[in-house]
């Protein structure tokens, strides 16, 4: 395993969510503290994780976000630490995190479209995006990836356009299947599934090409010759990459998530707070790991799961 994701709580929500009921936001007691997470990451980190990924929800409405990242990548043993955002207050924010040690960035992003911007995550900000994703590029992540979740109907029309970022921007634009998970109301006929995205992208660009896939990659990247920039598929509900996925989930009341489709959690938060040993730990947390099934259980029977809602599992 080489990836550790935690979740960070927020009353963010993606338009993949039911906007009428939400999410049930959890009390300040139940989240993990500042303190629970270096401890949890500590551990994690000195058995060879390497790589931590703070997601959301939206990490960056944490106050002292610039403190936890750079506690954080100061771990001995940590290669890389990552974030994903909604991008709204990144550019204002970057500065003080790239400092503190934050070295990849993924911005989710679903439209191109100002209003339909504002449709979909209901509030005004889609310019502020486009300026931390500037932002990012003139600081040197590259490539700065773009997470754009498709569904039929809502955004599909834009792929392309989405391509077209990557000529003169060294982005990678991850185009995603769409999910199902708690309160979403997932529906097969809003799945566009990679295939149809790549043919679509082919009739444009003839030329787009494959890319080598390194053993954990979750996208199949292929790139436009010529292009600075390169996109990718990440294809959950079609092809899935079950077999080479070394992904760990901390959710932010402290549940450890082997799938990010299985129902099965483990509380590390209540055994660091029973005053568990780390051996003891650690056995939690192997044993769970061990359970893990060999791959998901196909898009139509995850439906028929009870999981938590994305943003509270996290990506």
């Amino acid at each position: 395993m080489t990836e550790l994701v935690h979740v960070q709580a927020s009353s963010e929500l993606r338009y993949f969510n039911n906007k009428d009921e939400g999410v049930q936001l959890s009390q300040y007691n139940e989240l993990l503290t500042t303190e629970e997470i270096i401890q949890l990451a500590k551990l994690f980190v000195s058995e060879g994780i390497n790589k931590i990924r703070l997601t959301g929800g939206e990490p960056l409405i944490r106050k002292d976000i610039v403190e936890l990242c750079a506690e954080l990548s100061s771990l001995d043993g940590l290669e890389t630490l990552a974030l994903t955002t909604n991008a709204i207050t990144l550019k204002r924010k970057l500065p003080q995190l790239q400092e503190a040690g934050l070295k990849s960035i993924n911005i989710s992003l679903d439209t191109l479209e100002p209003k339909k911007f504002e449709f979909l995550t209901r509030r005004k900000g889609w310019h502020k995006v486009m300026e931390s994703i500037d932002c990012a590029l003139d600081l040197g992540y590259h490539p700065l990836k773009i997470n754009c979740v498709v569904m039929r109907g809502l955004n599909d029309d834009e792929v392309c356009d989405f391509v077209a970022l990557t000529k003169e921007k060294p982005l990678d634009v991850r185009f995603l299947e769409y999910m199902p998970f708690d309160g979403n109301k997932w529906n097969f006929k809003k799945l566009v599934s990679y295939t149809e995205m790549l043919d679509r992208i082919s009739q444009r660009w003839s030329d787009v090409t494959k890319l080598s896939d390194h053993q954990n990659d979750t996208s199949k990247a292929y790139k436009v010759p010529g292009f600075a920039g390169q996109i990718g598929f990440i294809t959950s509900m079609s092809e899935h990459f079950c077999g080479g996925c070394n992904r760990l989930r901390i959710t932010a009341d402290g549940n450890l998530k082997v799938c990010l489709f299985g129902n099965a959690e483990v509380s590390l938060r209540d055994a660091l707070r029973a005053k568990t040993s780390d051996e003891e730990m650690l056995e939690i947390i192997g044993a769970a790991v061990k359970r893990k099934k060999k791959q998901h259980a196909g898009m139509f029977n995850i439906v028929k799961q009870k999981n938590r809602p994305m943003i509270l599992i996290g990506g």
